[in-house]
């Protein structure tokens, strides 16, 4: 056993099963910008250790394992008692691995986003022994009277980021028991609309110890298209690295867009090329400076108004039941809540929980059982201090399988990433929309996925010579199908929003994509749509699907309506034409405007500029164009 005074604080720190060699003295360092809803980091000197601690053939192999046998905890306070958060700690080297690249050092971290302005207090707690820091039979942190605890404050102040893109600006994106995420700070909702793919986005040459395992299937990134987008003054890592996906997200933010989606771990999946560890075969230890590196990109991409959709597993590897209980080596416990999913989940939650807008999706393709499911979904729900929001992915063909033993109360979760043919994503988004709905726990339903596998959202035509064809000839759907019935499918039905899949036989595809201008048509109709959102102040958070209003029983592809009953209704023309609206349950006068998807902009008058409640109504024809793709918006005079 160890002892040291941490004279700054005059507290004991007891350390078990750590050498004497550079062991910090309880050194507490608050850095960042102290201000609502940025980064604040609170960083102790304790005890040293190194990335391969508790290894057979590592350095001390007498040593304890940093990330199972050390656990911190942080308790972070606002001064009014409200809020208080346990944030779980990491072990961070030297403090500086992102530049250094060290595996030693005794530096340990936790990270928070301060919801108010005032003085904070932390409370630092250790605690060590084999296994303790994803031991479910340990005592939880804080729950006994404690003498060796690290304390301290720190003031404060507001963020100076109100009306830009930068997320620091509104405050961490919460789900609040709608089908729509809202800000608490600004209050504002959100829709999202970005990239589902390259899925291998972290697989790039810059991050340290990346390389693939599977050369033909998954090439390691350099991003370079992008790297024209970098601008004096974003990050870099070590005397310029990064600059390549830095700047691809400075691109897609550019294009209005404001999510994009990514695995943190895929040994022996499609690319076999992300992965957190030290070694991807050793699921106890991770690569400290890769992380702090994966941290720069996703800190710059929150500056940026990016959303990020963290996706857990590839499902190559998420179950792997072969024969019996013979499981593949990079599957995490067979699929299992057992100690190599904790301790992965546990630090990505420590590392990455603070930033303001994220999702944690249980997995591409997830193919676990319900109970398996459910024990992932609620061992994130209790690590996250910050109740980030909760989703599941899977197949098109089993969703109606595996979805509905986890709605309502059965789960934790609080989401849905659908993944569906492109032309049912308003059908396939309704129908979770509205099971979430009855089953008490209204689900965030986003279209995050949409196919063929082949095909996904294809890219611009002449795109690399691309002329709107597979490889084997055959005509495939266009940007065009993209937007009318998977983006404003989605938003129709009542939806959270897109991000696109690129599949696997076109240019830039999935697994392989570098530029994102290849879809830049695609970027600027998903911009179009939220920016009407925006700047017509839609209250779609308060809307609901309401295809019965406009005649679409059978709610196919023909025309969608969204509605705020008496207020607001927005109804979409993917063909183009006129229809009817029924008003009948209404009363007062209501103006008409058109909205072109295709250009964005302002609103504009068909040929009807007004209508009366009591009874069914003709809209009238478009102001252009009449067989294109139109958004009639009808509202209640004021």
């Amino acid at each position: 056993m160890l002892r040291f005074i941490l004279p700054l604080l005059s507290v004991l720190v007891i350390a078990v099963g750590f050498t004497t060699s550079a062991v910090g003295d309880g050194h507490v360092a608050i850095e960042g910008e102290l201000k609502q809803w940025h980064k604040v980091t609170l960083s102790v000197e304790g005890p040293f250790a190194t990335e391969v601690d508790g290894k057979a053939d590592g350095q001390r192999a007498d040593a304890a394992n940093p990330f199972t046998d050390v656990r911190m905890t942080v308790r972070f306070s606002h001064e009014s008692g409200e809020p208080s958060y346990d944030v779980p700690g990491y072990f961070a080297a030297d403090g500086k691995a992102a530049e250094t690249s060290a595996e030693s050092g005794n530096v340990w971290r936790a990270h928070l986003s301060p919801d108010k302005t005032g003085m904070w207090t932390y409370v630092v707690q250790f605690d060590t022994g084999p296994m303790i820091a994803i031991d479910p039979a340990a005592p939880a942190p804080f729950s006994a009277p404690r003498k060796d605890l690290i304390s301290g404050t720190f003031q404060v102040g507001p963020t100076d980021k109100w009306g830009g893109r930068d997320f620091r600006g509104e405050g961490r994106l919460q789900y609040v028991g709608k089908h729509h995420l809202q800000f608490a700070g600004s209050g504002r909702y959100f829709l999202k609309a970005g990239a589902d793919a390259p899925e291998t986005l972290l697989a790039f040459a810059d991050f340290d110890g990346t390389r693939t395992l599977n050369k033909n299937r998954g090439p390691i990134k350099t991003w370079s298209p992008h790297a024209q987008d970098w601008n004096e003054g974003d990050p870099s890592w070590k005397g310029g690295k990064g600059k390549g996906l830095i700047g691809a997200i400075n691109y897609l933010s550019e294009t209005g867009c404001n999510a994009f989606s990514f695995l943190t771990y895929n040994v022996d999946g499609d690319g076999s090329n992300v992965w957190p560890y030290a070694h991807p075969r050793d699921k106890m230890r991770f690569d400290v400076s890769k992380l702090d590196q994966w941290a720069i990109v996703f800190d710059h991409a929150q500056t940026k108004g990016m959303y990020l959709h963290f996706k857990l597993q590839e499902t190559e590897i998420d179950d792997h039941r072969q024969k019996g209980t013979d499981f593949v080596r990079s599957s995490l416990d067979g699929g299992k809540l057992g100690p190599e999913r904790r301790i992965y989940l546990r630090e990505l939650i420590a590392r990455y929980s603070y930033l303001l807008a994220l999702n944690w999706n249980l997995g591409e393709e997830t193919t676990q059982t319900p109970e398996e499911q459910r024990d992932m979904a609620q061992y994130i729900a209790d690590l996250d201090p910050y109740q980030h929001l909760r989703v599941i992915h899977t197949f098109p063909q089993q969703q109606d399988q595996r979805y509905p033993p986890l709605l309502g109360s059965q789960s934790a979760l609080t989401g849905a990433s659908l993944q569906n043919n492109w032309s049912n994503a308003h059908q396939r988004g309704l129908k979770w929309i509205n099971a979430s709905t009855k089953a008490g726990v209204p689900w965030v339903v986003a279209a995050d996925e949409q196919g063929g596998a082949n095909t996904g959202a294809p890219p611009d035509l002449g795109y690399k010579g691309w002329n709107g064809k597979t490889p084997d000839g055959k005509k495939t759907h266009t940007a065009h199908d993209i937007r009318k019935y998977t983006l404003w499918g989605n938003l129709m039905a009542g939806g959270a929003g897109v991000e696109y899949y690129f599949g696997y036989q076109l240019p830039e595809n999935d697994l392989k994509a570098e530029d994102w201008r290849s879809r830049a048509s695609s970027w600027k109709y998903a911009a179009n749509a939220l920016n009407f959102f925006r700047d017509q102040e839609i209250p779609f958070w308060e809307m609901s699907n309401a295809n019965a209003l406009i005649g679409n029983t059978n709610n196919d592809n023909s025309r969608f309506c969204l509605a705020k009953p008496g207020e607001v209704y927005l109804v979409y023309l993917p063909k183009g034409g006129t229809t009817e609206l029924d008003l009948g349950g209404a009363s007062g006068e209501f103006t008409v405007s058109w909205f072109n998807p295709r250009d964005g902009g302002d609103l504009s008058e068909g040929s009807v500029n007004t209508v009366t409640g009591g009874g069914s109504v003709g809209l009238g024809k478009a102001p252009a164009q009449p067989k294109q793709d139109w958004l009639i918006v009808v509202r209640a005079s004021k």
